[in-house]
C-alpha cells in the first residue's frame, strides 16, 4: 500500500512539473519500457562509450531530473576503468534508488542516466557506479533510441538541467 501511494505521489508530481497527464504517464511507462529493452539482443552495453560528456542528466523514474559529473575511476596501474556518475542535485528524501541505467543513443551519444528503485537487471554487466552523497549504486547501460519511449514535450534528459 505504501509503495502504491508513493508511486501515485511521484506520478502526480511528474504531471504537475511537466504540465500534463501524458507526461506523467510517460514518466512512469517510458522508463519501464526502457528496462524491457535489456532483453533485446545487442542493446545491453558491455562497456561504456569511449566518448562521454563532462556532465550528464540523471532522472529518478517519475521524479526530478538533476545534473551529474561524469568521471572514471582509475585502476592501480593508472588506466581508466569503471565510470563514476556523481549526482550533484538533490533527489527526494523518500526515494530509494537501487541502480542506474546509462542510456546511450544508437549514434553512441550518452543521453542520460535513469535511476530505478527496483532490483537491477539480472545479468547486465556493471559499467561503474552512480554516487549520490555517501551512497554508491551499480550502473548498467543500454544502447537504445530513448525518443521512442518519451514525449518530446517532456524529455527524460532535458539539456536545460546541464546549464
Amino acid at each position: 500500500m505504501r509503495a502504491r501511494l508513493l508511486s501515485l505521489l511521484l506520478l502526480a508530481s511528474a504531471c504537475k512539473e511537466s504540465g500534463g497527464a501524458s507526461c506523467g504517464i510517460i514518466a512512469v511507462a517510458g522508463p519501464l519500457s526502457l528496462l524491457n529493452q535489456f532483453a533485446v539482443p545487442e542493446q545491453t552495453l558491455t562497456q561504456p562509450p569511449a566518448q562521454l560528456p563532462e556532465r550528464i542528466a540523471v532522472r529518478l523514474v517519475a521524479g526530478p531530473v538533476v545534473s551529474a559529473i561524469v568521471g572514471r575511476r582509475r585502476s592501480a596501474d593508472g588506466a581508466d576503468s569503471a565510470l563514476v556518475i556523481g549526482v550533484e542535485g538533490t533527489i527526494p528524501a523518500t526515494a530509494r534508488p537501487q541502480f542506474g541505467v546509462l542510456v546511450v543513443a544508437p549514434s553512441g551519444t550518452a543521453r542520460g542516466v535513469m535511476l530505478y528503485e527496483n532490483e537491477p537487471v539480472r545479468g547486465a554487466p556493471e559499467l561503474g557506479t552512480v554516487s549520490i552523497g555517501a551512497t554508491s549504486l551499480p550502473l548498467i547501460g543500454i544502447k537504445v533510441d530513448a525518443e521512442r519511449f518519451e514525449d518530446a514535450r517532456c524529455p527524460f534528459f532535458p539539456d536545460s538541467v546541464l546549464r
